[in-house]
């Protein structure tokens, strides 16, 4: 197996290789002064079985376009020169929030980057909760693996539970799928029941809007708010706000991925949410570290999570 970490911040392919207990494969990424990258591997990938890391955020050096074409380009060299399989490992997909026409003449942005993958002859591949598993799965034409965050999630939350009444609530009607499926995973690990809810939100060219209105019996719980991302931060701080008025004891604003872009930081110190509770797919690097945000923040590893679906699909490769 090659495992190959292209992101600048490598720690989470470093986090990924120590669980799979293997070491990152060389490669060089040369810039050059007009801003074009060369990537090559350092070593013969020949009947190779490879894994390509790349998280498809945009940060102070790089956007996801710049990464999304470094990523295409390194993989379609591996395969270039005699690679058996690549796959691309992507904590965090860009453009996937982008998934279908809701505005005449929209694009489908999922879409047309699965067809780039597929243009370089991708294999397989991995990412962490997408906006929407079922557009995701049906944009791409190669095998997809799909990582629950809650999977993630689940050990560090548990901790804080005990006995308290606990209910699980999607902020949005589209995530009531995601915030269900983690409510019966804790139904069995508690062992007593879970509730469930869900908040109204509706936005239209960008705004947001809602009126407090829940849907579901959050009195008196802790309630654990799932979505996909947290952006800006509004989404979390209305749905906090609605569930806080509907009874709960306390909302803790779980996310697969901290984008924590323009004034999250300020957004999430909230009085309405207790804990904010991400994964490490996008390093929070927009946080300053004196903020208050900083102090109920926790940050959980996925990369138990994609060592164990790469080690599968490895082992049945070999087979």
């Amino acid at each position: 197996m090659l495992l190959y970490g292209l992101d600048t911040d490598r720690s989470f392919a470093q986090a990924l290789a120590t669980e799979l207990g293997a070491a990152l494969a060389p490669f060089e990424n040369r810039q050059f002064e007009d801003g074009e990258h060369k990537l090559r591997p350092l070593s013969d990938p020949l009947g190779q079985d490879a894994y390509v890391v790349h998280s498809l955020f945009g940060d102070h050096s790089e956007s996801p376009h710049d990464k999304l074409c470094q990523l295409l380009m390194f993989m379609a060299t591996l395969r270039e020169h005699g690679c058996a399989r690549v796959s691309a490992v992507m904590p965090y997909l860009a453009y996937a929030r982008k998934d279908r026409q809701t505005k005449p003449f929209d694009p489908v942005t999922l879409r047309y980057v699965a067809q780039l993958f597929e243009a370089v002859g991708t294999a397989q591949v991995f990412v962490l909760e997408v906006h929407n598993v079922a557009a995701f799965q049906n944009a791409f034409r190669c095998p997809t693996f799909h990582i629950e965050a809650h999977c993630a999630l689940e050990s560090t939350v548990l901790e804080w539970l005990g006995e308290q009444t606990v209910a699980v609530a999607s902020p949005d009607p589209g995530g009531v799928k995601r915030a269900q499926l983690w409510r019966e995973s804790l139904t069995v690990k508690l062992g007593r029941p879970v509730g469930f809810a869900m908040v109204d939100k509706r936005r239209s060219a960008g705004l947001v809007s809602s009126d407090n209105l829940v849907a579901g019996d959050v009195n008196g719980a802790t309630v654990l708010l799932l979505d996909d991302l947290i952006a800006s931060g509004d989404t979390m701080r209305r749905a906090a706000m609605a569930l806080r008025v509907a009874g709960a004891r306390e909302v803790l604003a779980c996310a697969a991925h901290g984008l924590f872009v323009g004034s999250a930081a300020d957004v999430l110190t909230d009085e309405h949410i207790g804990q904010v509770v991400i994964t490490d797919s996008v390093p929070p690097f927009r946080l300053p570290q004196s903020h208050a945000l900083r102090k109920k923040l926790r940050i959980v590893s996925a990369a138990p999570l994609f060592a164990q679906s790469i080690r599968a699909s490895h082992a049945a490769w070999r087979r």
